[in-house]
This record gives structure tokens, C-alpha cells and sequence, in this order.
């Protein structure tokens, strides 16, 4: 207690998504940003945005993201931490807060099992962690599911897809992914759990590999979606 006392003095922690040091009764991410956060709310809406994106390549049975991307933004910042800054923490408590909203929309009841977009090897040798990881558990905590990180492979290390057009990036991920067992899939409605969807190449990638193997419904939660794709 003392030493986190002292700890908290000396070095006080800051909010991930703007930077202003935390009050002693906030976690991470300060009150303020978490009111001003764009939710998008999609778990708790009839309409399908989501599956919209896919339309004509992909059905989801249920689909969702907790916010809407903004260049520059305060999600930008928060998966910038996620992502490159070690910390994975921040991912649980994003896939807590978004877990409990899919848990009350009753949308997610039927997942039997939630598997995360993987890292390359090479990636995750650099990076140390798969970004997606804690994220996709907190949810699988909260629906009370198990999570399997082994279930997909990606089996080329593809370049970053930030400059990218729609077909450069699905040109760059298709055929990346296997499936590594259908062992704890086949016949079951999986939740894929990715950081970002912006095109949502790496999405159909993935889920072309799982309905290839047979499994019985496909979902979707994500951090984030690009803004400019629907609002």
C-alpha cells in the first residue's frame, strides 16, 4: 500500500487517451474521456451497420465495435498504447467495458467460443504480445466463453495497410491466415475479435478460413471502425 502510495506520487499515472494525469478513483482512462469517447453503440441498435460493410462477402450473426476511429483522436491514441506501448492492461479494460454491453444486449449469447485476429510470428517476436489478446479474453471473461489464440495462423507477415487502398488490402491479406485446428470450431458460432476495422479485408480473410472449416455462425466485436465508413 505504501510503496503504491509512493509510487503514485512520484510517478502519477496518465490517461491513455489524453494524457492528463488519472484521479485516484480512475482506471487508465480519465471521466472525462470516457464521456466524450464516440461510441457506437451498434450492440444496442436493430439495424446491422456492420454487416452492411460486408455486404455480399460476409453475414455476421451479431456484429460490433466500441468506437468509432478518428484520425488524431482520442482512439487513435488509446490503441496507439494498446498496440505499441505495452499496454495490454488497457486491453482488458477495453474488453470489459465492451464485454458487459454485448453481455446486456443479449445479441452474443449464443458465442461458444471467441478466437482473436493473430500476429505473425515475426511480429509478435518484435512486438512481444498479440494487441488483440487481452482484449478478445476480457470479452470471452465477461460472455463467459472460452478464448483459443491457437485456432488461426497468420502465415505471412503483411505490411502495414495504413496507405492502402480496399483492393491493395485485401490483395495483401488474402490467403494469410489458416486454420491451425477445427478441433474446438466445427459447428460453433465464433466471435472473431480484431482492434480496427477499416476496409474489414483482414475480417474476410479470417472468416473465410473459419467458414471453410464449418463452423456454424460467425460474430464480430472490434475496438474500433474507421468513421468515414458509416456513421
Amino acid at each position: 500500500m505504501i510503496i503504491n502510495y509512493l509510487v503514485d506520487l512520484f510517478f502519477p499515472q496518465s490517461c491513455f487517451a489524453c494524457s492528463k494525469t488519472l484521479h485516484d478513483n480512475e482506471i487508465e482512462i480519465c471521466t472525462e474521456c470516457r464521456h466524450h469517447l464516440p461510441l457506437t453503440n451498434y450492440h444496442f441498435r436493430k439495424e446491422e451497420p456492420i454487416n452492411q460493410l460486408f455486404f455480399g462477402r460476409l453475414e455476421f450473426k451479431a456484429a460490433t465495435a466500441l468506437f468509432f476511429f478518428q484520425k488524431n483522436g482520442r482512439v487513435q491514441k488509446l490503441l496507439h498504447q494498446l498496440k505499441y506501448k505495452n499496454q495490454e492492461s488497457l486491453g482488458t479494460t477495453l474488453g470489459t467495458w465492451l464485454g458487459l454491453e454485448m453481455k446486456s444486449s443479449m445479441l452474443f449469447d449464443t458465442v461458444d467460443l471467441v478466437v482473436p485476429v493473430p500476429s505473425h510470428k515475426k511480429r509478435m517476436k518484435k512486438r512481444g504480445y498479440n494487441q488483440v489478446l487481452s482484449f478478445a479474453q476480457a470479452i470471452a471473461n465477461v460472455l463467459e466463453v472460452p478464448c483459443n489464440n491457437l485456432v488461426l495462423i497468420k502465415t505471412k507477415n503483411t505490411k502495414s495497410q495504413v496507405f492502402q487502398t480496399k483492393e491493395q488490402r485485401w490483395k495483401s491479406v488474402v490467403n494469410s491466415f489458416k486454420i491451425n485446428t477445427n478441433e474446438f470450431i466445427y459447428n460453433k458460432h465464433i466471435l472473431i475479435v480484431d482492434d480496427l476495422i477499416t476496409t474489414g479485408s483482414t475480417i474476410e480473410a479470417c472468416a473465410k478460413v473459419l467458414i471453410d472449416a464449418e463452423v456454424k455462425n460467425l460474430s464480430l466485436a472490434t475496438i474500433a471502425i474507421t468513421s468515414s465508413m458509416f456513421r
